[in-house]
């Protein structure tokens, strides 16, 4: 049998799954451990004891100058900063994308401006944005908003060009305006196409709130980040950073369960 025909079973499927994670967690541990036997006062790579007690301290224990958990804290900003990011984000993609997808004489102008906007290194206009928005909130939400819609407005812009002309001249037949047609017929082809997109922009969205936390914040998760790397605290670091990446994978989990609740259909008219 051809490798390319060869498919694991379900058990054979999650040990594969599995295997490489385990793999990364014994190479980090067995270096850790030969360190510290080394030097028992090593920060570079903390074992398990000392970034549980890192957890412990900022996660279950109050902070006695704010009378806080910050682990918590920071998560709540940085998540709030994110959801709003991502939210605006994702309605100014969706509408500019149905009116350069679907509208010809929107097209003209909005596609190579899009096109232009997203070959632009959002971080390089960090400081425009700071200089612009101030350091407050707004600046970080705007990062966000700016890296990543035109990406998604691209995306839905293509997504509606590929639309069968078959469905808008049958519905148009059918009496539709074009207020009908986007509604009853382009937006249900780019809502679940919208939640796939999100998907995949999420490590995008998450660097750029990190950036925007590190350079002009006073909590968040990047901003812990970039705190205690000035004392090589990688007991604190290493949780963070896994934090994010647990917290991006159950939201990238979040928007597969709901793409498949809301539109059960999309997988099948794919195949």
């Amino acid at each position: 049998m051809r490798l390319i025909n060869r498919h694991p079973d379900r058990g054979g499927r999650l040990l594969l799954i599995l295997l490489p994670f385990a793999l990364l967690l014994f190479a980090y541990f067995t270096g850790s451990a030969a360190r510290l036997a080394e030097n028992p006062n090593d920060k570079l790579l903390p074992g398990a004891a000392q970034m549980v007690d890192a957890v412990q301290r900022l996660a279950f224990t109050e902070d006695k100058r704010s009378g806080g958990y910050l682990f918590w804290q920071d998560t709540a900003s940085s998540l709030g900063r994110l959801g709003m990011g991502i939210g605006i984000a994702a309605l100014s993609g969706l509408c500019l994308g149905i009116a350069a997808g679907t509208l010809p004489l929107l097209r003209a102008p909005l596609s190579p401006l899009l096109t232009v906007l997203s070959m632009i290194p959002p971080l390089a206009i960090l400081p425009i944005l700071f200089i612009v928005f101030g350091l407050g909130e707004l600046s970080k939400v705007m990062l966000i908003v700016i890296g990543i819609t035109p990406i998604l407005a691209r995306d839905m812009e293509q997504r509606a060009r590929e639309i069968p002309a078959e469905l808008l001249i049958k519905a148009q037949t059918l009496g539709a305006n074009t207020w009908t047609l986007i509604l009853r017929v382009v937006l249900p082809q780019l809502l679940p196409r919208l939640l796939i997109a999100l998907r995949l922009v999420l490590g995008s969205a998450w660097l750029f709130l990190i950036a925007a936390e590190a350079i002009a914040s006073t909590d968040g998760l990047g901003y812990r980040i970039f705190l205690v790397r000035r004392y090589l605290a990688m007991d604190v670091i290493l949780p963070y950073v896994v934090w994010i990446t647990l917290l991006a994978w159950l939201m990238d989990l979040g928007l597969r369960q709901l793409a498949r609740l809301c539109f059960p259909w999309y997988e099948g008219a794919k195949a």
